[in-house]
């Protein structure tokens, strides 16, 4: 019986691509030469797909819901209007009964959770395939795991309460559940003994940038010391890496930060970078698509940091990596899955030591060769976008098999 995918990406927002957008939009690319595909966003979702060069053909079609009224009203209506399209078009959305078909919820968001859901109570003979990339902090902590002054404990609330009541519904009727490291296993405990814990590490697009280094090579010259890629969000640190960088700053004065990316935090970093005198300093390029202009950001570069305080695993540091960077970051558990080499790791809210490591990295060249090569082989050997649709299908086929 063929399989169907239906992945609701109803989260989907902004230029920027959080990890769980990257994961469904690269999947999709690949599922979608074996299976028919459907993808059901709303209108920011959709031109995010276009962008990421995600298009329809005759095996992958897209279902657009229509929020742009309501999104007139500001932030909240625009997002309670998506949970409610979301959950009307589950309840009305038909199935042929001669498909196996899949739902996989591309977040543990409700406009993504909540369609999946009612379609695996509306046909029990389906696969529903949920993504839960990253536990929501403790609201009483925040966005830290270490020492940290601003821990953005409102923030860290909303994000606990929205998954409150979803983790129960996917830990009951879910028939898969995606984690990006081996610690989110713990989660769900149950689902884990059953072996219906998949972990979905993260992956980058190797033989492109293997391509573009090959065409244009890395040069000497480095135009910057370090580079920073990620959203501008409580959880990656941005603005302590601007105080970071003045502590390199007050031992190396001429150098130069690259930050690529952009949200809710971009005019905290402006004003902290202008009150720390660095705007000679850090160069804020906003979000970048893959493709040249970044990759000659990275190969302008000597070293990524990637000072997130909070992160369920991470692939903006893995992308400048395969550069043959090496990287800084703080010791989060994650981590461990993650990067195993290649990174210098550093005590959590430690930002002198974190600069100290940077100074050492620029410094020091022959360091520096050795943990980057060691970074770009081991992304070239284990972040495959092709291994990771792979697992997921064999996982769901296995599952389908069992039922039989």
């Amino acid at each position: 019986m063929p399989i169907v995918f239906h992945i609701f990406a109803n989260a989907a927002l902004g230029k920027g691509l959080s990890g769980s957008d990257r994961i469904f939009i690269e999947i999709s690319k690949r599922l979608c030469k074996r299976l028919k595909v459907y993808i059901h966003v709303w209108e920011e979702g959709y031109q995010m797909c276009l962008s990421q060069g995600l298009n329809t053909s005759d095996d992958i079609k897209f279902n657009v819901i229509n929020v742009s009224f309501w999104c007139r009203f500001g932030f909240t209506v625009c997002y309670l209007a998506r949970i409610v399209l979301a959950v009307y078009e589950a309840l009305f959305l038909k199935i042929p009964p001669e498909k196996q078909v899949v739902f996989y919820s591309a977040s543990e968001f409700w406009m993504d959770s909540l369609p999946a859901f009612i379609l695996k109570i509306r046909f029990p003979k389906s696969v529903w395939v949920a993504a839960w990339f990253q536990t929501a902090p403790n609201p009483l902590t925040g966005f830290t795991k270490g020492d940290r002054q601003t821990t953005y404990k409102l923030a860290a609330f909303y994000y606990w309460l929205m998954q409150f009541p979803m983790k129960p519904l996917i830990g009951k009727f879910a028939d898969l559940v995606l984690v990006n490291n081996e610690g989110e296993r713990a989660q769900f405990p149950k689902m884990n003994t059953e072996n219906r814990v998949v972990v979905m590490l993260g992956a980058i697009n190797f033989k492109e940038i293997e391509n573009w280094i090959h065409l244009h090579g890395l040069g000497k010259d480095k135009t910057y010391d370090a580079v920073f890629q990620g959203r501008f969000h409580p959880q990656k640190g941005v603005v302590e890496l601007i105080e970071i960088w003045k502590l390199v700053v007050e031992r190396l004065p001429q150098a130069k930060l690259a930050m690529i990316g952009d949200g809710p935090l971009m005019n905290d970093v402006r004003a902290k970078i202008e009150s720390s005198s660095l705007s000679h300093n850090v160069k804020l390029f906003g979000y970048i698509f893959d493709g040249p202009e970044k990759y000659g950001i990275f190969a302008s570069s000597k070293i990524v940091v990637h000072p997130a305080f909070y992160d369920s695993g991470g692939m903006a540091a893995a992308e400048a990596m395969a550069f043959g960077l090496p990287c800084v970051g703080f010791d989060l558990d994650s981590y461990k899955s993650y990067y195993p080499k290649g990174m210098v790791k550093v005590r959590i809210g430690d930002l002198k030591g974190f600069a100290d490591k940077i100074v050492e990295l620029i410094r020091n060249l022959e360091i520096r060769n050795q943990i980057g090569e060691e970074a770009q082989k081991m992304i070239k050997k284990n972040w495959s976008w092709e291994q990771r649709t792979n697992l997921l299908i064999v996982r769901i086929e296995e599952l389908i098999a069992k039922r039989s």
